[in-house]
C-alpha cells in the first residue's frame, strides 16, 4: 500500500535522531546533581549549563534551513550525527565547568539540526496515508531516548563520575546512524528540487515497491514547479498565504514552550527533589516514571493519528494539561520547602571551602543543604572527604526534630506523603497530556504546512523561534521559580494551555488523508 518494509526501515533510521535527541534533552537532569556536586554549581552556572546546549540548538536552527534545502535531509542528518559524537567526546576527559558548555553547544547544534532534517526527510518518503505514523516515530524515539536518559540517570546516580557514563553511552549509536544513513536514498522530492528526476523515479520506486512512480513524481514535480523559487522573505509576505502559514507555525511552537514541558524535562530531578523525592536516586527514580509515562502515551497518538487526526489530539492535550497543571499549582501551595534550596543543597560554595577545624553549624550555605532534606536521607553529595562526613553527623544533629538550633527557622523538611505523591501524579498526567497533544503533533503538522521548495527554511525558522523561547525559559526558570514560587510557574503554564486550546481550534487545519502538495494548495487559497 505504499509503505513498504524499506521505506519503515528508512524512517526508522533517521528517527534515530530522535532517540538521541530525547536522550541528551534528558541526560542533563540527573547529570546536572552529580557535576553541580563535583564543581560546586551556583544555581546560575546550573541554569547556564543546561541552556548552553539551547544555545547551539538555536544558532543551528537559524543556519540549518539553508543547510537542509542546499546539500539535502539525508546529508544534514550524517552531519548532525557525527557532531553529537564529537561533542560528546569533548566532554569525557574533562571536569570543567567551560568544556562542559562547549561539548553541550555542540551536542545542541546537532539535535537542532538533525530534529529539522529527520521531520523533513520523513514526511518527503511517506506516502500520504502513512505520513503521520512515520512523522510521529521521530516523537515516540525522542521520548524513549528521554526515558532512557531517565534510566541512565538512576542507574550512575551513586556511582563516582557516573555522569561521564551517561553522556558517552550516545556515541556508538550516532556512529551507527551516521554510517547507516550513508546507505540510504536522498529524498525524492530534494532530488526533484535538484533537477534529477531520473534518480527520484528510482526512489520512489523503491520507496513504494513499485514498477511505477511516475504518477506520485508528476504530482511532485507540478507542485514544486510553482514552489522553486520561494526566497525566505517570502515567508513573510502574502503570496501563497504564506505569512498566515508562518504565523501559525510561530504561534504553534511558541505554545509547545510556553505550556511549560521544557522545563519539567530538563528539571525533572531538581522539581521531585523540592516536592519530597529527596535523594538524587529517589528524585531520579521518581523522574524515569517520568518517561515511561511520556513513551505510553506517545504511542496512541503515533499509531492513531492518521485515523483521528492531528487536531483532535492537539485539543484533547492542551485540556488534560490545563486541568493537570492547576491540580499541580495547587498541591505545591501546600508544600513549603523553598524550590531554590534544592537547588543550592547541589552547590554549597562554602561547603567545600570548610577546613575540618573551622566548622561551625551557622554556616548558611550548610543549613540550605540539609534543612531541605530529611535526618534521615544520606548525604547525598559526592564528593568524599573525612570532613564531609563530619559535617553531616554535625547537621543531623543540629536539625534533629525537624528544626535548626541555630536561630534558622522552618518546617520540618518532611513532605506529607499524599501531596507528595498527589503532586508526583498530577505531574505525570500532564507529562502525558503534553505527549499526545503537542509533543507530536507539533511537528507533523509543521513538516505538513509549508511547501516543499521553502520547507527546510520554514521548519529552520519555526525550529529557531522554539529553541530561542526554550533558552529563554530555562536560562531563567529556577530564578522565576525562586521569586514567584513553583504553584504560581504552574498557574502561569495552565494560561498558556488555555491559550494553546483556543489558538488550535480557531487555527490549525485538519490534514489527515490528504498529501503534501494538497495541503499545499488549500492553505494557499
Amino acid at each position: 500500500s505504499g509503505c513498504g518494509t524499506f521505506t519503515f526501515l528508512s524512517s526508522a533510521i533517521a528517527a534515530i535522531s530522535g532517540l538521541l535527541m530525547g536522550y541528551e534533552l534528558g541526560l542533563i537532569s540527573g547529570a546536572l546533581l552529580q557535576m553541580s556536586s563535583i564543581l560546586a554549581l551556583s544555581c546560575k552556572e546550573q541554569e547556564v549549563i543546561v541552556s548552553s546546549l539551547l544555545f547551539g540548538a538555536l544558532f543551528a536552527s537559524l543556519t540549518g534551513g539553508f543547510l537542509i534545502d542546499r546539500f539535502g535531509r539525508r546529508l544534514a542528518i550524517i552531519m548532525a550525527s557525527s557532531l553529537l559524537v564529537l561533542g560528546s567526546l569533548i566532554l569525557l576527559p574533562y571536569e570543567s565547568y567551560e568544556i562542559l558548555i562547549v561539548g553541550r553547544i555542540a551536542i545542541g547544534i546537532s539535535i537542532s539540526l538533525s530534529s529539522i532534517a529527520t521531520c523533513v526527510y520523513i514526511a518527503e518518503i511517506a506516502p500520504q496515508h502513512r505520513r503521520g505514523l512515520l512523522v510521529s516515530l521521530n516523537e515516540l524515539m525522542i521520548v524513549t531516548g528521554i526515558l532512557f536518559a531517565y534510566i541512565s540517570n538512576y542507574a550512575f546516580a551513586s556511582i563516582s563520575h557516573g555522569w561521564k557514563y551517561m553522556f558517552g553511552l550516545v556515541i556508538p549509536l550516532g556512529a551507527l546512524q551516521a554510517i547507516a544513513m550513508y546507505f540510504l536514498p536522498p529524498s525524492p522530492r530534494f532530488l526533484v528540487m535538484k533537477n534529477n528526476d531520473e534518480a527520484a523515479r528510482k526512489v520512489l520506486e523503491r520507496l513504494r515497491e513499485t514498477s511505477d512512480a511516475t504518477k506520485e513524481l508528476t504530482v511532485i514535480k507540478s507542485s514544486l514547479k510553482d514552489e522553486h523559487q520561494y526566497s525566505c522573505l517570502d515567508l513573510f509576505r502574502s503570496k501563497n498565504n504564506m505569512r498566515a502559514r508562518m504565523l501559525v507555525g510561530l504561534t504553534l511552537v511558541f505554545f509547545v514552550q510556553t505550556t511549560g514541558q521544557p522545563n519539567i524535562l530538563f528539571y525533572a530531578s531538581t522539581v521531585l527533589k523540592s516536592v519530597g523525592f529527596q535523594s538524587n536516586e529517589a528524585a531520579s527514580l521518581a523522574s524515569t516514571g517520568v518517561g515511561v509515562v511520556k513513551v505510553v502515551s506517545t504511542v496512541p497518538a503515533t499509531f492513531f493519528v492518521d485515523q483521528v487526526g492531528s487536531k483532535t489530539f492537539l485539543c484533547i492535550g492542551s485540556s488534560v494539561m490545563a486541568v493537570s497543571l492547576v491540580t499541580m499549582g495547587l498541591v505545591n501551595r501546600n508544600i513549603h520547602v523553598n524550590f531554590t534550596k534544592v537547588c543550592r543543597s547541589q552547590s554549597p560554595d562554602d561547603f567545600f571551602l570548610q577546613r575540618p577545624g573551622n566548622f561551625t553549624v551557622t554556616n548558611g550555605s550548610l543549613k540550605d543543604l540539609f534543612a531541605s532534606m530529611a535526618s534521615t536521607e544520606r548525604l547525598s553529595l559526592d564528593v568524599q572527604s573525612p570532613h564531609v562526613a563530619r559535617t553531616g553527623e554535625l547537621n543531623r544533629t543540629a536539625l534533629a526534630g525537624g528544626k535548626s538550633t541555630t536561630g534558622f527557622h522552618m518546617e520540618s523538611g518532611e513532605v506529607p506523603v499524599v501531596l507528595k505523591w498527589l503532586s508526583l501524579a498530577s505531574l505525570l498526567v500532564y507529562v502525558a497530556a503534553f505527549s499526545i497533544g503537542l509533543g507530536p503533533m507539533s511537528w507533523l503538522v509543521l513538516s505538513e504546512i509549508f511547501p516543499g521548495g521553502i520547507r527546510g527554511r520554514a521548519m529552520a525558522l519555526t525550529s529557531s523561534m522554539n529553541w530561542g523561547i526554550n533558552l529563554l525559559i530555562s536560562l531563567t526558570f529556577l530564578t522565576v521559580t525562586e521569586l514567584i514560587g513553583l504553584s504560581w510557574v504552574c498557574f502561569i503554564y495552565t494560561i498558556m494551555s488555555l491559550a494553546s486550546l483556543a489558538f488550535v481550534i480557531v487555527f490549525i487545519p485538519e490534514t489527515k488523508g490528504c498529501s503534501l502538495e494538497q495541503i499545499s494548495m488549500e492553505l494557499a487559497k
